[in-house]
């Protein structure tokens, strides 16, 4: 309901003030590293899962890290689309260099760049490191799948080069030592080393290690 009226609020003023409005839709976001970031330690970002709701693919890393299932709930058949940080604040980047002009209806951006059925994602996680898949009960009350149809040609048009999930999946686990595809049935001798394993994994698939460190004194 409130991004409903937060349309019709985006179109009112648009039209009866002449505001120049731009509406990003965004996807979900992934990933924990921007170039800027990556200079410093102390710039990055959180990184947050939860057990039932959101954050499908950070839950999946979690669980593949420790060789748990990866849960599906319901069939896995709803659609989900999705954006990596760093092509986050390129899109907005661009948006902020592209406005409307005066007078003109909202200017729309779908800030996307891929998407993915959550069965399709969890195929995807547990190619790459061995672990199975568990299909529960689903907690939310929504269709058993849903089609998600949205372009991302304006974006594309306007200079972003998307970064796939499918690419940094197979660049991170095929580089990474630490990948559980190696031993997906190795036993974690502590919680700790678990928290480690959590840590590399994410580090890897997540991060952009392209971008050289900044040189300490």
């Amino acid at each position: 309901m409130t991004k409903t009226l937060d349309q019709l609020l985006f179109a009112f003023y648009a039209k009866n003030d002449q505001l120049r409005i731009t509406d990003l839709h965004q996807g979900i976001v992934w990933g924990t590293q921007t170039p800027q970031t990556v200079l410093d330690e102390r710039l990055i970002n959180r990184f947050d899962y939860d057990g039932d709701y959101g954050t499908v693919l950070n839950r999946f890393l979690m669980q593949a890290a420790i060789g748990h299932p990866l849960t599906v709930h319901g069939t896995g058949g709803q659609t989900r689309a999705f954006i990596h940080i760093r092509d986050t604040v390129r899109c907005i980047q661009i948006a902020l260099e592209n406005p409307p002009t005066r007078g003109d209806q909202v200017s729309v951006f779908n800030q996307v760049t891929e998407t993915y059925r959550v069965s399709e994602l969890a195929e995807l996680i547990a190619k790459e490191t061995g672990v199975k898949i568990a299909h529960l009960p689903n907690p939310r009350k929504e269709a058993v799948e849903n089609e998600l149809n949205v372009s991302r040609d304006r974006f594309i048009a306007l200079g972003l080069h998307a970064t796939t999930l499918t690419e940094a999946c197979s660049r991170r686990f095929a580089t990474s030592p630490t990948s559980t595809a190696t031993a997906p049935t190795r036993r974690r001798s502590s919680r700790a080393r678990c928290g480690i394993k959590v840590w590399r994994l994410h580090r890897t698939w997540l991060a952009e290690t392209r971008v050289p460190q900044a040189r300490r004194d």
